[in-house]
């Protein structure tokens, strides 16, 4: 696994839970080591340690915990970043969702070698969404689900999702836009320049 998705849990756990709930889960997972090096491959084992180590030191499930982890990727102040590139997506909720399947293309322009599964958007309806996450990262869907919540409130809609994660060769998050512009979202500035 890509050290940046490690260095990622790394950062939400650190931001929302403290350094010490890291250590410990660090520990528990046998690592040898506690900080992740965002440039280097891990044995996706080390990841799924972590990965449970954490669930159980916080009594979460795991999907419930990657979802935060979505939701932390987009909403907090330290990942702004990835946030302003997941805007350049569009203008609107809806022209974000359909910038999601080159979402896997974009990433390895950024980083080479870091390979995210292929996501497809399908319109069910000028309200109604599928969008297929293909197999390759486990817990990739969740992830998604809390980038989708995250960059609905970003944007100011309205929408309900809900993730058919583990159901056949693909995971699925059915959205459903309830309305575009719920509330008036976060300023989105595209010539924004970094403090």
């Amino acid at each position: 696994m890509h050290g940046l998705i490690n260095r990622a849990i790394q950062s939400f756990v650190c931001a929302t839970y403290g350094w010490s709930c890291w250590q410990r889960a660090t520990e528990k997972a046998n690592l040898g080591f506690v900080e992740f090096e965002p440039m280097l491959i891990y044995d996706a084992d080390v990841s799924t340690r972590v990965l449970d180590a954490l669930c159980a030191e916080l009594s979460r499930s795991q999907s419930e915990f990657l979802e935060d982890l979505g939701t932390y990727l987009v909403s907090h102040p330290n990942m702004e970043g990835l946030r302003r590139l997941l805007r350049f997506g569009g203008v609107t909720y809806v022209e974000f969702l359909h910038s999601l399947d080159d979402l896997s293309d974009r990433a390895r322009l950024a980083v080479s070698d870091l390979d995210l599964p292929v996501l497809e958007l399908r319109e069910q309806s000028s309200t109604e969404y599928t969008l297929r996450c293909s197999p390759g990262l486990p817990g990739y869907s969740s992830v998604m689900t809390g980038v989708l919540r995250a960059m609905a409130d970003d944007y100011g809609a309205l929408v309900m999702l809900s993730n058919d994660e583990g159901l056949g060769a693909n995971d699925v998050i059915s959205i459903i836009l309830v309305e575009s512009a719920f509330s008036e979202g976060r300023r989105f500035d595209l010539g924004a320049r970094a403090q």
